[in-house]
């Protein structure tokens, strides 16, 4: 595989990074996933705007490079028509401590994967174990730092489960360890807004546009729910059962698909 680093293509076995850098240290850092279909870098200007917001958030500097040649480079140096890219950055390298450096240089990796089958629908618990911070900045961004994710994910797979789905500190609903929520409630496929500490998801905003509406959900609301469905930069992906109640619908699901998935 070739990936790209600073500012030029490599070869994996030729990529170093400084085991110095705040990536890796302390999790200084944002990353974007970007998929691949029939060549071409799907929405590569939203999710280089959500970055350039983190970047804001973290106060750290964005590479003075194109990103998004960058990263069309990276697809085609692999030959990927259906495939993933995964843009990490970094603050670089710097001293002990936490305070970042005064002139950070961040570090770029771009990396690239065959695009994974299509998963089956999911099945999702209500993880017990972390909630989601929705009074931190820190909710809005790709951080780098997923250890609530990395705790919901394998409190699901110790429930026999695929995913979870992390509350908020009030109690409410906010999203599964790696997606976004939707549910279909008496006709109306409603997603907690933002405030309620939800990651603002690139597939999220198209199924907004295409007519869900924001407001806030409690685990009862889910309990009514005739379908849920999960979105990511990767797809739309249906639930099969929400702490083992099943959900035979996946009709909204396969309209989503049809109307937007890939466009």
């Amino acid at each position: 595989m070739k990936l790209f680093l600073g500012s030029a293509l490599v070869e994996e076995a030729d990529a170093t990074v400084s085991p110095f850098d705040r990536g890796f240290t302390l999790g200084d850092g944002l990353f974007e996933t970007l998929r691949i279909k029939a060549g071409k870098v799907l929405r590569v200007e939203v999710h280089l705007a959500r970055l350039a917001t983190g970047s804001d958030v973290l106060g750290m500097p964005l590479p003075a490079i194109d990103l998004a040649v960058a990263l069309a480079q990276t697809a085609a140096a692999n030959g990927l028509s259906e495939g993933v890219l995964r843009l990490t950055l970094t603050r670089g390298t710097g001293p002990r401590g936490v305070l970042p450096p005064a002139e950070p240089k961040p570090t770029l990796v771009i990396t690239a994967a065959q695009l994974s089958p299509p998963l089956p629908a999911a099945r999702l618990v209500i993880a017990q174990g972390t909630r989601r911070n929705d009074r931190s900045p820190l909710a809005q961004v790709k951080s780098l730092n997923y250890l609530d994710g990395i705790l919901a994910r394998q409190e699901a797979a110790r429930r026999g489960a695929d995913d979870a789905i992390l509350l908020n500190t009030r109690d409410n609903v906010a999203e599964t360890s790696i997606a976004n929520l939707f549910a279909l409630i008496d006709g109306v496929l409603v997603t907690p807004p933002l405030s309620e500490g939800v990651l603002p998801g690139v597939m999220r905003a198209e199924v907004i546009a295409a007519g869900a509406q924001e407001r806030p959900l409690t685990v009862d609301d889910l309990a009514s729910a005739d379908e849920i469905l999960l979105t990511s930069a990767l797809g739309i992906r249906s639930v099969a059962t929400l702490e083992g109640r099943p959900l035979p619908s996946i009709a909204a699901a396969e309209r989503l698909r049809s109307l937007i998935e890939g466009a």
